[in-house]
Order: C-alpha cells, then structure tokens, then sequence
C-alpha cells in the first residue's frame, strides 16, 4: 500500500512538471528534500522576493513555483488537489469557493486578523487595486481622465485616436478580469456603460495584465481597463510613457490569497511557509518587496476592497455566471 501510494504522488509530480507552465523555477534547488510546490498567478519577478527570504531562513526547503493564471489554478487544483501544496492567486472568489468547497487545510496556528482570512483556511496578503493604465502619448493636450465618465467622455471625444487601442481582461477566460468585472458591475451602471463604448471601438482583449501593460509601453494599445495595479506600477518606475489612474468614482482593490492544500503532503512546511508570507507582508523589515502590503480597515480605503465573505460567490453561479457573461459579450463584442 506505501509503495502504491509513494508511486501515485511521483507520478502526479511528473504530471505536475511536464505540464505547460507561464513559468516554473524551483528555489533553493540544492536541498535534500522534495521541494515545496506553489501553483501561482503572480509572475515569478515580483513574488521572488518573498521565495528567496524564506528559503534563506529555511536553507533545508526548496520550492517549484509555479506559474499560470488566475482560472486555470481553478481548475487544476480542483482536479490533482494531491498535486499542489499551496494555491497563491489573485481571483478571491475563486480561492473563497475553493476553500468553502473543502481544499484548503485549517491552519490553527496562523494569526492573521478576522477581515483578512476565511476560517482559518484561506489567509489574504496584499491590497492591490484595479488601475486605468494610460499611454501618455495619446493624452498629449488632453486631460488625462480620472474616473470612468472622464474614460468614457475621453473615447467617444476621439474615436479614432481609440479605435482598436482599448484594452482590458477576457472575463470568460481570466478570473481576476471577471472578479473585477462583476465587483464592478455590481458598483455602478457606468460600468456597463464603459463596456459599450469600448465595445465600439474594438476593445483588445487580455488574459492578463502583463500582456496589457506590455501593448501599453510599445504603443500597439492607449488605455488599459482593470489593470491590477501592483504590475503596473513595477512597470511604470521604468516606464515613463505610462500613468497610473486609480478611479475616483468607485475604485476597486481586491487582496491576494494563499492557502495550503488539504491534500498537501507536507503540511507543517507549508504551515511555516504561510506564517511567513503573511508576516513578510505586514511587516517588511526593510527588506525589498515588489509586492503591495495589505491595507489595515480604518485608513479610508476599506470600503474599495473586496471583502472576504460568502457574498464573493455570488456570480460563481452558473446562472448567474452565464447570464453576466452574455451581457458582456452584448456590450463588448459588437460583430
């Protein structure tokens, strides 16, 4: 039976690694032990960081980080639960219902404030904001617009500045874009609105926002919609064609979320791992992070970010899923 066993988990492992990933390196490649696997949506660059100071201070732990988007860790996890030891991503509805669903492991042992986790199982480690992200080319002699009607005046002023140069997610394929879509739909009518008037210039569509960003610095897009915010402002230190806008009519942050596999193999590793991250995240000690903190409620931007509750699987919904999304074709891809 242990030889059965120990065959399943290798074979899943060689599953794991033959599978196309956006990336995978492994940390610390030289210790003794099997290596600790993250499935990831945050790109390697800007969570390194964080990898590199826990395998320093764990120097007997290495780590295959895992990357690829926010809905396919949906679906691989749900399908080789066995395969990951922790799940990192973005889509907080799509973590909430994993861990609502009986993925996640309860961690006792983590402390980590009642707005920031679910049941112990699901622990959120930053604050990142949905961004307009502009090239300020296109805005030379213009104002740069500071809401969606400023967006939405901006593109209809001058169609054929825009035309085929609108960004923003593929909600069928991206579930951060759909996390963002539908916070915002829910928000305001402008939303639906923008939809509309971007549909009909030909709205570009992303399954990221390293993908945008990349069109925005080369010129091929001018405006970018639900940008999260964290990438681009690592790209804009060195990007001075680009500005950020943060919406001031309802702006959007969602937190970022890890949390152990309930079929994980190592539990007290990934345990640690966790405790680490969250504390990284609160405190940085000085220590050079790419990522953004996660904001305490009380310093006036709690009411933008989404909050951890049953409320988030509102639009996980299969009606409710299917329905939104034949609205946002509707409105966005007008053939």
């Amino acid at each position: 039976m242990r030889y059965i066993l120990a065959l399943a988990i290798s074979m899943f492992a060689f599953a794991v690694a033959a599978q196309d990933w956006e990336d995978r390196q492994v940390f610390n490649q030289g210790a003794s032990n099997s290596p600790l696997r993250i499935i990831s949506s945050t790109d390697t660059d800007l969570f390194a960081p964080i990898l590199q100071s826990f395998v320093a201070r764990n120097p007997s732990i290495s780590i295959e980080y895992l990357v690829t988007g926010t809905a396919d860790i949906d679906r691989r996890f749900r399908a080789n639960p066995e395969a990951f030891d922790i799940a990192i991503s973005s889509a907080m509805d799509l973590q909430l219902k994993l861990a609502n669903d009986g993925f996640a492991r309860s961690l006792q042992e983590v402390s980590h404030p009642a707005w920031a986790q679910w049941r112990q199982s699901l622990f959120a480690f930053t604050s990142e904001p949905a961004a307009i992200v502009i090239n300020k080319a296109a805005f030379a002699g213009h104002p740069i617009p500071k809401s969606r009607q400023d967006l939405i005046e901006a593109l209809r002023a001058r169609p054929d500045v825009f035309r085929d140069r609108v960004g923003t997610y593929d909600v069928r394929q991206s579930g951060l874009g759909y996390l963002f879509a539908t916070q915002d739909a829910r928000a305001s009518e402008t939303f639906w609105r923008l939809m509309e008037v971007m549909g009909s210039l030909n709205v570009r569509l992303y399954c990221c926002s390293g993908d945008m960003i990349d069109d925005l610095t080369d010129g091929t897009i001018a405006v970018a919609y639900n940008v999260l915010g964290s990438y681009a402002a690592a790209r804009v230190e060195s990007q001075s064609a680009l500005e950020i806008v943060l919406p001031s009519d309802f702006p959007t942050t969602m937190m970022r979320t890890a949390f152990v596999s309930e079929e994980t193999t190592k539990p007290e590793v990934a345990e640690t791992f966790i405790q680490h991250l969250v504390a990284q995240q609160s405190n940085t000690n000085g220590e050079k992070q790419l990522l953004p903190s996660l904001d305490v409620p009380g310093n006036g931007r709690e009411r933008a970010t989404i909050a951890l509750e049953p409320a988030l699987m509102t639009f996980l919904d299969r009606l409710k899923r299917t329905k939104f999304l034949a609205e946002w074709e509707d409105a966005l891809i007008q053939e």
